[in-house]
């Protein structure tokens, strides 16, 4: 009788596992670094010019890593569609260095030709949901790609929504066929705030649309202190957001997770130490759910 046929586990490598955020000041470091399964985001519209020293480094570090595109400029959630010129330079940008995976978020930032420095967030009503459909598709026939959006975070309860967050996230990608960016910082912050479930929340959110995880770090607010959080990514990754990334792997499967820091960004070695520990969780979700799953009964074979 031979042996049974081994169980093979769920897998996320080869391919990218846990990646960075990458910082011009680590661009050395950044190159240099063999860890399996590493890979790096950028934000597009920092790279999005004809040529310099900028395209030259992400030139090298593409040869030899996956990368990431992470725009913050599209204003999905806008009254206007994306602009065309901004949309033409991130497919250019995006022809060159063939992404892995591209993303935007559910927010705007634009209006009557002005641009805001933040991501700012919408009532989710019937009427928002069709314009954000809209524009989604817009920009992915422009793109010729699929795009993960992002959840927001909230720092307000706004009133007047017809939708639950991950319901409206849900029928967005069903209407677009786009997948989901679930940032768990972004929902620790936004339960903490008007004191809401992160767990519920994640629970609600179907697994199978989410291609990517961020984690990043956040702060208190200076006057009102943790009853206020603000989602700085600039500190480390707190142990709550930790612990909700732990479940949240063990429910839908592992995802190439990314570790997010803009600012007071530390050295190169300190982001790798908690890019490693996501890994690690990572291959410890596989092994896990790969164990749970019933084994096949053997054959007897004559």
């Amino acid at each position: 009788m031979p042996p049974p046929t081994p169980t093979v586990p769920e897998q996320i490598a080869p391919g990218p596992t846990a990646g960075l955020g990458l910082k011009p000041r680590h661009y050395g470091e950044a190159l240099a670094e063999t860890a399996d399964g590493l890979w790096f985001e950028v934000h597009p519209e920092n790279y999005m010019v004809e040529g310099g020293p900028r395209l030259a480094w992400l030139e090298a570090i593409r040869r030899d890593k996956p990368l990431s595109l992470h725009g913050v400029g599209l204003s999905l959630a806008g009254d206007a569609p994306p602009d065309p010129d901004h949309l033409a330079r991130l497919k250019a940008l995006a022809d060159r260095y063939e992404p892995f995976v591209m993303s935007e978020h559910l927010a705007w930032s634009r209006q009557d030709g002005i641009y805001f420095p933040d991501l700012l967030p919408i009532v989710r009503t019937r009427a928002a949901l069709q314009r954000v459909c809209d524009n989604v598709s817009r920009a992915q026939d422009v793109l010729g790609r699929r795009l993960l959006i992002e959840n927001p975070s909230h720092y307000l309860a706004l009133s007047g929504h017809d939708y639950e967050e991950p319901e409206f996230l849900a029928e967005m990608a069903r209407r677009t066929g786009c997948g989901l960016l679930l940032d768990i910082n972004n929902v620790h912050v936004s339960a903490n705030n008007p004191r809401t479930s992160a767990e519920a929340w994640l629970d609600a959110l179907p697994g199978d649309l989410v291609g990517e995880i961020h984690l990043a770090g956040h702060a208190p607010d200076p006057d009102r202190g943790a009853a206020l959080l603000i989602d700085t990514h600039g500190a480390p990754i707190d142990a709550a957001v930790w612990a909700l990334y732990r479940r949240t792997i063990a429910r839908i499967g592992p995802r190439p997770t990314l570790i997010e820091r803009d600012e007071a960004v530390p050295a190169f070695a300190e982001l790798m130490a908690e890019r490693d520990l996501a890994a690690a969780l990572l291959a410890d979700a596989v092994l896990t759910r790969a164990a749970a799953r019933p084994r096949q009964p053997e054959r007897l074979h004559a």
